[in-house]
């Protein structure tokens, strides 16, 4: 048995991240919500790609009808009234899935930082919606903001 040394705390803070899976860059985004937007126990949404699949890629249809869903569950259930979108540097899923290389690749997850914001409000009338890009420079995560 595990037994957490953090104490829970009921209340909502009424924001969720929707970001990229990937395991090596996850303990840079808590940091960021955290730390540098000030959103503890803010609610996640992950997967691969994170929110290309709100940008409108065929080849996440199903993942957008999921990721709808969900936060349409939160907006109501956790009363959500903002977003942030992080998109990461190197991401697999636009290599893999979306067959993209650099520098395109980048051009598209940015392009798709502001797709997917348009998207968010379109289908939950959020209007605080944030994006980032992150990328890895020197062993270190950097946070660019993305006008959306």
């Amino acid at each position: 048995m595990f037994t957490s040394a953090s104490l829970y705390d009921a209340s909502r803070i009424h924001a969720a991240a929707i970001y990229c899976s990937d395991g090596r860059i996850g303990a840079q985004f808590d940091e960021l919500l955290v730390n540098g937007l000030n959103l503890p126990r803010y609610d996640r949404l992950c997967l691969p790609g994170g929110p290309a699949c709100l940008a409108g890629h065929p080849q996440a249809h199903l993942e957008e009808r999921g990721v709808v869903d969900e936060l349409h569950f939160l907006v109501e259930a956790h009363e959500l009234r903002r977003v942030v979108l992080i998109a990461h540097q190197g991401c697999a899923f636009y290599a893999a899935r979306l067959e993209l290389a650099e520098p395109r690749l980048e051009l598209v997850q940015r392009a798709d930082l502001v797709r997917a914001a348009a998207f968010v409000n379109q289908v939950t009338g959020i209007e605080a919606i944030d994006a980032y890009f992150a990328r890895v420079e020197a062993g270190l995560v950097t946070f660019e903001p993305v006008t959306v």
